[in-house]
């Protein structure tokens, strides 16, 4: 894995998740937070969850092992609300994004745990192994979002990656 085939993850990664904001726009409030069975017991709560593993993520690869001032559910009560914050983190990733280099792929990066369970453990990863990770990661949460959304009448269509490279024109 190169520092050019992350930036490609990360354009598909915003491509899929663009696909979900668009029609997470269409929802009512109550299907916003509405109950469920999910990990994170609701639509709200399952893309949150993905948010605040994004900026969990950036912000220990600028250097912090263990972020502060992420927010939390209730910080986003509207669907628009949610929308314009992963807008602006996705921002922020990019541009992060866009001064990497094959070397940084390699670095190793300490962090310690944020989970309840073991909160404070400390762990080495490579750059790229993370960032590779936080996608796989936002993929997995997406497919439960689009389940959910698919449930309320508001499909986000596939998101498969290699749609995403038809649509790009990738040869």
């Amino acid at each position: 894995m190169n520092a050019n085939d992350l930036r490609t993850l990360f354009e598909y990664n915003d491509w899929a998740s663009a696909r979900i904001m668009r029609v997470l726009l269409e929802v009512t409030p109550e299907q916003f937070t509405a109950p469920n069975n999910s990990s994170y017991g609701s639509l709200r709560g399952t893309l949150v969850h993905i948010l605040r593993s994004v900026m969990i993520w950036r912000q220990r690869l600028r250097g912090d092992p263990m972020p502060a001032g992420i927010p939390v559910e209730t910080d986003f009560p509207t669907p628009q609300v949610l929308y314009e914050a992963w807008k602006a983190e996705e921002a922020l990733m990019r541009a992060d994004l866009q001064g990497l280099s094959d070397a940084d792929v390699q670095k190793v990066i300490e962090y310690k745990s944020s989970k309840t369970a073991d909160q404070g453990l400390a762990y080495k990863n490579k750059l790229g192994e993370i960032l590779t990770h936080v996608v796989n990661h936002g993929t997995q949460h997406r497919a439960e979002a689009a389940a959910m959304l698919t449930d309320f009448n508001h499909s986000p269509g596939d998101l498969d990656l290699i749609l995403y490279f038809r649509e790009k024109g990738s040869q």
